[in-house]
């Protein structure tokens, strides 16, 4: 579900970029000629290799767990909401290291983390013994997996998340740099969000349609082979790519800024602009440390000892340059804004599972030979965005502007958004609540799996509400 937020995203990336813009400017000599349109077919090729194999195991892992491991639907909704989370969260720890270590290690490496996640899954469906006996539907009495099996389990969907970590955001971010214009870096993020939409349709569609259609072992066996193809593209390409010396991550110079207005709290604040570090840099146009949250201020205050005699810092954690002070009061001025996606997030990702989960025990029947799998309904998702994002930009904003003579601000797009998202909640409310009446009508509340004569199409208003939501 979050991928389909192409402009939150392309927010993360350009800031990705610019943080690894000192690097660009100060590229050697012997990275000329490499880089360049050239790495372009390497590093889509990868995305989409390692987007495809992605998508395709995590997209219906909640099916998975409950025919293959008799999992309860809430256990397993709660253990795909935790990946989830997870490979949500560890793209943030992969910049991070990427930082340190440079996008290339970090992966390649990545790859064969990722390769040996789904192989993992691969075993667990082709060796019976890696996971509990079948299930009968509508039984009560089914055994569940050991702890050898459950063990196994995490350990891939562990490594897979590990995996989708370390490429999904880092891949951007290396194939920006290879780039030297931000117009060209623009085109390219235009192609990076087309082809990671366009694999992840692949997976919700073809993939699991083999899952449940075929098997399990077909499915992430391709799975596994994509991601393969994705990794040999990438190391095809390394000849090709711009390399650089990996400089350290930024999240340190913010943290530097606390610990150093600490260790100078006791310290009286100046007006004077003489009296600030400004990194070497420091003239006469440079102003003052702005006043709010001025407490923070210190951090960049100089003192006896914090400056050797060439002039360079010599207590990095007790002196910052004024531009990483401000750097980190913009970060703590968004933190309030940025939380309010928490609520947005946290009823969505609930929502998710729950659309995986009813699907199940309603009828997908579309046609008379073709049923709809659980795991496909995320497609609708993507075909919203495609087609919402153009009504809002081509037809809803123009509106909006020709009426009250501008564009919507961001508060009241984030406020739109947020509307969008209680409707949505209250739409899957209704829905479930009927679906519940209906089961209760044909006695079917106490037959696990048993199919309620429900449209599954009833879940489409609340899934389109939250693409809304996203949009806005």
């Amino acid at each position: 579900m979050e991928e389909i937020v192409q402009n939150r995203l392309f927010s993360e990336m350009e800031s990705t970029v610019h943080l690894h813009g000192d690097e660009e400017a100060g590229k050697p000599k012997s990275s000329v000629g490499r880089g360049g349109w050239i790495t372009f077919f390497f590093v889509t090729g990868t995305l989409a290799g390692s987007t495809v194999a992605s998508a395709g195991w995590s997209i219906n892992l909640i099916v998975y767990l409950i025919d293959e491991f008799n999992i309860k639907n809430i256990d397993a909704a709660q253990i795909s909401n935790v990946v989830n989370g997870c490979i949500s969260l560890f793209p943030v720890i992969g910049a991070i290291i990427a930082d340190s270590f440079g996008c290339f290690s970090v992966i390649a490496t990545s790859l064969c983390i990722s390769s040996l996640g789904i192989f993992l899954l691969c075993l667990n469906t082709i060796f019976s013994n890696l996971r509990p006996p079948p299930c009968q539907i509508g039984s009560t009495l089914c055994e569940g997996a050991s702890g050898v099996q459950i063990a196994i389990l995490y350990s891939a969907l562990a490594l897979g998340s590990l995996g989708i970590g370390g490429t999904r955001f880092t891949t951007a971010t290396m194939g920006a740099n290879q780039l030297d214009s931000p117009k060209e870096q623009d085109i390219f993020f235009n192609w990076y969000f087309f082809t990671m939409y366009t694999a992840s349709m692949v997976s919700a569609t073809a993939i699991v349609y083999v899952q449940d259609s075929v098997s399990w072992a077909w499915g992430f066996g391709i799975c596994l082979i994509s991601n393969t193809v994705g990794l040999t593209i990438f190391l095809l390409g390394k000849r090709f790519y711009r390399t650089h010396k990996p400089e350290g991550s930024p999240f340190v110079g913010l943290a530097r800024v606390i610990v150093a207005a600490i260790r100078k709290r006791n310290k009286s604040l100046s007006s004077k602009t003489e009296d600030y570090y400004y990194g070497g840099t420091q003239s006469k146009s440079h102003l003052v440390p702005t006043e709010n949250l001025r407490f923070l201020n210190r951090a960049a205050l100089r003192s006896e000892g914090d400056l050797g005699s060439d002039g360079l810092v010599a207590k990095p954690w007790r002196l910052c340059s004024v531009q990483q002070l401000e750097d980190f009061k913009s970060v703590i001025r968004i933190l309030p804004l940025w939380s309010t996606t928490i609520l947005l997030a946290a009823p969505i990702a609930v929502q998710s599972a729950m659309v995986v989960i009813q699907a199940l025990v309603m009828d997908r029947q579309l046609g008379p030979h073709f049923k709809i799998p659980p795991g496909s309904f995320i497609v609708l998702i993507f075909i919203s965005t495609a087609i919402f994002l153009s009504i809002i930009d081509r037809t809803l904003f123009p509106l909006w502007q020709k009426l009250t003579g501008h564009l919507p601000t961001p508060f009241q797009r984030i406020g739109t958004g947020h509307v969008f998202n209680v409707l949505s909640m209250a739409i899957s409310a209704l829905v479930e609540a009927r679906r519940l009446e209906i089961a209760k009508t044909h006695h079917l509340q106490d037959q696990p799996g048993a199919i309620v004569p429900m449209l599954s199409l009833w879940l489409f208003p609340q899934l389109v509400a939250d693409v809304m939501g996203f949009l806005y």
